[in-house]
């Protein structure tokens, strides 16, 4: 069993009185073998993707045959949950695992749980990722290092626009609902939603409150949780319009988002959907979920429409930056292997796997898939790019928001139920 430094907000404070803080113990993490043994946590759990982490263990493993890279792959879905439970336990939490930054970020470093890498990080990092670094910095210092941008929008088949007889992807939300007109009488679902799994449902609710409230509005929110100003009631009432336009897919509630071939990414792979709001992960996704397990070769992305009236930057995007954040218990091998898959090549290979824009910015010459390469402009003309909201509010108010929306897509609650809901769990902290 592996023996690491103790990890929650109790155990550091012993921490500090018996060796004068967590850095002080020293100690490392061992196998039988004698090797150092280093554990990593990531949400890839199947194709190329699931291989990349498998590849990349074993090339630094070659490299240095004294450490152990154990990799395990665990269901988007689950991480948030197994990993909030696992980093409790110091016998249990791994040393590297998926950070999603904002709020969830901050707890797990006001706990203690996570290492500060201000100063280990290579240069490589502070160099060729220094427009990432900034989502996982908190109060000045690092704490994870990035692996891909991975800015949202709508993820569309070209070939399915062309059946409908849309010619040019809608810029103006009059436009997006005259395109969802044409393909309903094409006989075209135009939206796929994996409701089932909340947060893909409440993206768009996201999207709006970035279109319809303004930079500092949405900031300030952000920040302080305050939702009194008009735009909030304004992108509820956006999100009950789109359900009157019957635009998604039958039974989304209960479709998933991205586990087979019925889930709402499945839907756009096998052309049973023409467009799906989703992060810069789908092309990947999607890929996965094909016949022959290939891009799927009509793919394209544009950016979520503006909102007449809506006072938000029209080139604001949100989105998200995949990264890795250490355990502030973790051996100086787990940080070496981070700054080992951040190099040209790895960051390359990560990019080709995962079907994604890699965090290097050396690296994102790789990139040569239209849908991606459509992304990669959009989030280059960004005027701003906020982290997703479940994500920037932490994990309870983030989920009282899924709920809300879900809720409400359901006919169960209202756009002020959302608020409501947001502000008494930011109310219990």
């Amino acid at each position: 069993m592996k023996v690491k430094k103790a990890q929650t907000i109790a155990a550091a404070a012993l921490a500090v009185m018996s060796c004068v803080g967590l850095s002080a113990c020293g100690g490392s993490d061992s196998n039988a073998d004698g090797k150092v043994e280093v554990t990593v946590w990531h949400n890839s759990t199947a194709g190329d993707g699931k291989k990349y982490w498998e590849d990349a263990a074993a090339a630094y493993e070659k490299q240095n045959p004294n450490v152990d890279i154990k990799i395990e792959a665990i269901q988007n879905e689950d991480m948030d949950g197994k990993l909030q439970t696992a980093l409790q336990d110091p016998n249990s939490a791994p040393d590297i695992f998926l950070a999603r930054g904002g709020q969830k970020l901050a707890d797990v470093v006001e706990a203690g749980q996570a290492m500060d890498l201000s100063d280990k990080v290579s240069d490589t990092v502070k160099t060729q990722m220094a427009s990432s670094l900034s989502a996982y910095t908190i109060d000045g210092k690092l704490y994870a290092v990035p692996q891909a941008v991975q800015p949202g929008g709508m993820w569309y088949s070209k070939d399915l626009f062309a059946k409908a007889g849309i010619t040019q992807t809608p810029k103006t939300w009059d436009e997006f609902k005259a395109a969802i007109a044409k393909l309903k009488a094409a006989g075209i679902t135009p939206i796929a939603v994996g409701g089932k799994d909340a947060w893909p449902a409440a993206h768009w609710w996201y999207w709006f409150a970035l279109r319809e409230c303004s930079a500092d509005v949405f900031a300030k929110a952000q920040k302080s949780k305050d939702f009194s100003d008009d735009c909030w009631s304004r992108t509820g009432k956006d999100v009950e319009d789109l359900l009157g336009l019957d635009a998604f897919n039958e039974g989304f509630l209960t479709t998933p988002a991205q586990q087979g071939a019925n889930s709402s990414a499945g839907l756009l792979a096998n052309h049973m959907a023409a467009m799906e709001l989703m992060g810069g992960w789908e092309a990947g996704v999607v890929r996965d979920l094909t016949p022959d397990k290939k891009d799927l070769p009509d793919l394209g992305f544009f950016a979520f429409p503006t909102v007449e009236g809506g006072e938000g930057d029209p080139s604001a995007v949100m989105g998200g930056v995949d990264a890795m954040a250490v355990g502030s218990w973790a051996p100086s091998e787990a940080v070496d292997f981070l700054n080992f898959i951040a190099e040209k090549g790895q960051q390359e290979q990560y990019a080709n796997a995962f079907s994604t824009i890699p965090a290097s910015k050396e690296a994102q010459s790789v990139v040569t898939n239209d849908a991606l390469k459509q992304e990669l402009a959009v989030y280059d003309q960004a005027s701003s790019v906020s982290l997703w909201l479940d994500t920037v509010f932490g994990q309870n108010i983030g989920n009282a928001l899924n709920e809300g929306v879900v809720n409400l897509m359901a006919g169960k609650g209202s756009s002020a139920d959302i608020i409501k809901g947001v502000e008494s769990a930011a109310a219990k902290g």
